[in-house]
């Protein structure tokens, strides 16, 4: 029964999709027609090079030199226009009694804006009629060099053989093969009637791109006329890998549109455990112009929840693009008649191009709404284990200009970070950062020679500012007074001063000036309340106070830097020649004024006089503004930081043709540092950090770990309270043997079978690890993991990530935490058609699997089968989808779920 159902199904979504004006399935897998290039060649599909002609005969190739035959036949009076002109690679040659010409090899005959090539030609100058037609390669013995024609703006079509008159522009083609946007012609035959009808017997119009006799499926044309716009058609039946159905239509209408059009779009249907029977993505699709379009999408379900959905694309071609959706769903997850769950979405992507406005650029990309969009509206994101499962969304609009011939430049934004976990929000409204790059005030253009010791001193300038609303919890962002109670703004002003020189060759010397200037519109006021001073409340009343406040603070360096250089070197005809080691030891003073005693800086106290108990605190009045000074004492110091490279050089193997020495990097930077402060009244100096990075294995191995010593002499005491026996640590200003408070490990490799083959040609291969991506890159990457079956490579049989992890704490010198991870993902390919994803996350300390998915993908050319599953946990689901590749029968699938919502333990009015 399903799969007469499915049957049924794939008839009439075939049927209703082409006549409803199918355009807007480039929305999802095509850009505007601005971005897409005009082909004016066939797709590779189209011209096959594997079957053979079965009428065809062979044909001897007396194979020349390459001529050139062109025929120069001038206008007549029987009616010709133009010149017809013929050339051919292989040979040729003329009947001049019957005034016919035989091109053999790459052959090509133009006439006006008609255009055929084929491997041969015949043409009749007599009755103006062409025949063209493949050959049968004698060493292959395939059918090679089908004629491919093309005429005005019309895409070009392949055939088996054709005949044609250009005169009367008449013609007839065997099994043509023709592309009209995501659909394909195949199969029969066609008789051109005019330049704008023709007719077509027994023809397939499918999806699928292979032509006939190697159609997948598609609906059998008995009889049917074609125009530029459209195909109406008698009889036609569906046929499925060349066995015929019985589901047919009397007649039919094929729309065949080369511009956007508008059109209803065709929902699927299937149920939900939680949310009963839906109607699934059914809307209509406007294609306002070549620039401009809209989609609107609605889902309903039977136990009374539905989602609503606004997507438009824009695009002005060297000037901008971008896309804007709104998303709205109100879902019933409990008994018919309980409160919904209300969310929504807003995303908004806007790029500009480079070149439309020099020193200016104006670039969007939001991602807004309420926290639990994306766990309920699950189908909405392709059941994406990493948008489901995501911690924050982030937001920006940013506006930068930049002044040609001057050291200045101008940035501002709009930003907003959302914890979906906290439900809070972090608003910029807007901010901006003025800058003045490095100037050098006492050089001169016009100098002639070295620059003198002052003419090397350098300033630059950055005015920051922002309006600014933190922790804001989702539920009282609209409220009002919101915004008057907890907007932050203010300004920061900093002139940075610099000289660098160089004395005694190999040392560097710097000195640093800094001032900062903070200027703010709200300060705060801490006080007791008095008349509650017996209730025990230590709690001071903080009041925010509006009005513009400004402090300052500068700061004081200098620093001294070189480098020393070891090397060894080893004897002998080994392989390894040397190693090098590389220090660079920096020595720096810095000098702090001591600010904990500003006049910002300030002490609330309860009650002074007995018999109350008095209570008192330190606090500064821009704790709590956008931009707040420093409070910490007075610094007067010396940092000293190391950082150390070690190098190999290793002889050249023996098939290396330029006999050059490899360089192996084997520690890329390893940091020591720490500080000493003379003015500190006790625990002079600081805990040791220390970090270091590496990359071995052709750079495919990246190591990267950090940590801190603690230098104090720690004691740890007992005591008795409530009759339970505590631990504390006493920290005494004595030097010990450094312990380790805190170590981090990480590392990342990634590799698989074609970086193997291209490392082994000597080209490099870049194994970047996933972090830092750009926001195109990561939306990239989120629409693969929405469709991950659409962006499987079945060229790279493997593919492995693996990712480690370990992390240690000390805990209030009592207890630690450890945390070792390890993440592994990739592919296999176990045949060219069958490929299994694998993605999982390893808790090592606890021997358990926090996460895992697998994916199965089999690739049915036309069709695709795609599985996805993770087998257990709190996102505990499957979903299995057979599905027909081409856009435009997106919804013709059949699928089977059991997601993550049937979990007992799922809440969503969380």
């Amino acid at each position: 029964m399903k799969f007469a159902r499915f049957l049924s199904i794939l008839l009439c979504l075939v049927l209703a999709k082409a006549s409803f004006a199918v355009n807007h399935n480039a929305f999802q897998t095509k850009i505007l027609a601005d971005q897409s290039p005009n082909r004016d060649t066939l797709p590779k599909y189209l011209t096959p090079e594997n079957k053979i002609l079965p009428n065809a005969k062979p044909t001897k190739i007396t194979k020349k030199n390459a001529t050139v035959a062109k025929d120069t036949t001038r206008k007549a009076s029987n009616g010709l226009e133009d010149i017809v002109t013929a050339t051919s690679e292989d040979s040729s040659y003329t009947d001049n009694a019957t005034k016919i010409q035989y091109l053999y090899g790459r052959a090509r005959v133009k006439y006006q804006d008609f255009e055929l090539d084929a491997d041969f030609i015949r043409l009749d100058q007599t009755k103006k009629l062409i025949f063209a037609s493949g050959l049968i390669d004698p060493k292959t013995h395939r059918y090679v060099g089908r004629p491919i024609t093309k005429q005005k703006n019309e895409k070009p079509a392949a055939a088996d053989s054709l005949y044609y008159n250009y005169e009367t522009k008449k013609g007839k083609v065997w099994n043509p093969a023709s592309a009209q946007d995501a659909n394909f012609l195949s199969g029969g035959e066609a008789k051109r009637l005019n330049e704008d009808e023709v007719a077509y017997h027994n023809v397939i119009y499918s999806t699928c791109d292979l032509p006939y006799p190697d159609t997948h499926f598609g609906i059998v044309i008995t009889k049917g006329i074609a125009t530029q716009k459209q195909i109406i058609s008698g009889p036609a039946y569906l046929e499925i890998e060349g066995v015929p159905l019985p589901l047919a239509i009397p007649f039919g209408f094929f729309p065949k549109p080369n511009t956007r059009a508008s059109g209803v779009i065709l929902p699927s249907f299937g149920e939900d455990a939680r949310l009963g029977f839906y109607l699934r993505n059914f809307g209509y699709y406007l294609g306002f112009n070549d620039n401009i379009d809209l989609l609107t999408n609605a889902t309903v379900y039977s136990h009374g929840g539905f989602e609503l959905s606004e997507q438009s694309r824009y695009l002005k071609r060297y000037r901008y693009t971008g896309d804007v959706t709104l998303s709205f769903s109100s879902l019933n997850y409990g008994n018919p008649g309980d409160p919904r769950t209300n969310s929504f979405n807003i995303r908004w992507s806007h790029t500009q191009d480079p070149a439309a406005h020099p020193g200016s650029t104006f670039n969007a990309s939001v991602n807004a709404g309420t926290s639990s969009y994306y766990a309920n509206s699950r189908a909405n994101t392709g059941y994406s284990l990493q948008q489901i499962t995501q911690n924050n969304l982030r937001s920006s609009i940013s506006y930068a200009k930049t002044w040609a011939g001057t050291p200045f430049n101008f940035t501002t934004s709009l930003s907003h970070a959302q914890d979906l976990t906290r439900k809070t929000i972090d608003l910029e409204l807007p901010s901006f950062n003025f800058n003045m790059t490095s100037i050098s005030p006492f050089d001169s253009k016009e100098r002639v020679g070295e620059q003198k010791w002052y003419q090397k001193v350098s300033v630059s300038y950055t005015a920051q500012g922002t309006n600014r609303l933190s922790q804001i919890p989702e539920s009282q962002l609209f409220q009002s007074g919101v915004l008057s109670r907890r907007l932050q703004t203010g300004l920061r002003q900093t002139l940075p001063a610099n000289l660098n020189l160089t004395f005694l060759r190999f040392f560097q010397f710097g000195i640093n000036a800094t001032y900062n200037e903070y200027w703010n519109l709200q300060s705060i006021n801490k006080f007791y309340d008095r008349n509650n001073l017996n209730s025990g409340n230590s709690i001071p009343t903080i009041d925010t106070i509006a009005g513009f406040k400004r402090a300052g603070e500068y700061n004081l360096g200098t620093s001294l830097s070189t480098k020393v250089y070891g090397t060894y070197n080893f004897k002998g005809s080994g392989k390894l020649r040397a190693i090098r080691h590389v220090l660079t030891p920096t020595l720096s003073f810095n000098y702090n004024p001591d600010y904990s005693r500003a006049w910002y800086n300030q002490t609330v106290v309860s009650q002074a006089t007995v018999p109350y108990p008095y209570t008192f605190q330190r606090y500064s009045i821009f704790s709590n503004s956008a931009y707040a000074p420093g409070s910490a004492q007075r610094q007067a110091g010396v940092g000293i930081t190391l950082d150390n490279t070690i190098e190999a050089k290793v002889r050249p193997k023996a098939t290396d043709t330029s006999q050059v020495d490899k360089k192996i990097q084997i520690l890329q930077g390893f940091t020591i540092s720490s500080f000493y402060n003379f003015v500190a009244d006790s625990f002079k100096l600081s805990p040791i950090n220390f970090n270091g990075h590496t990359a071995v294995f052709n750079q495919r191995l990246n190591i990267n770990f950090g940590g801190t010593l603690y230098p104090y002499k720690v004691l740890l005491r007992d005591s008795i309270s409530n009759n339970q026996i505590g631990r504390y640590p006493i920290v005494k200003d004595q030097y010990a043997i450094p312990k380790l408070t805190n170590f981090f490990a990480s590392a990342n490799i990634s590799f698989n079978s074609r970086a193997k083959t291209v490392a082994n040609r000597g080209q490099g291969v870049n194994n970047a690890p996933l972090q830092g991506l750009t926001p195109e890159q990561a939306e990239r990457l989120s629409l693969i993991n929405q469709d991950q079956s659409a962006f499987v490579d079945f060229n790279v049989p493997w593919n492995v990530n693996v990712s480690y992890t370990f992390n240690y704490s000390l805990l209030n010198y009592l207890g630690t935490s450890v945390t070792n991870t390890m993440q592994l993902r990739g592919d296999v390919s176990i045949t060219p058609k069958w490929k299994i994803t694998y993605y999982s996350d390893v808790d090592i300390r606890k021997q358990t699997l926090s996460t895992a998915q697998f994916g199965i993908y089999r690739d049915l050319h036309c069709w695709d089968l795609s599985i996805q599953w993770i087998p257990f946990g709190y996102l505990k689901m499957y979903t299995a989808t057979l599905r027909v590749k081409a856009s435009i029968l997106q919804d013709l699938k059949l699928s089977k779920r059991n997601d993550y919502t049937n979990n007992q333990f799922y809440n969503p009015y969380y």
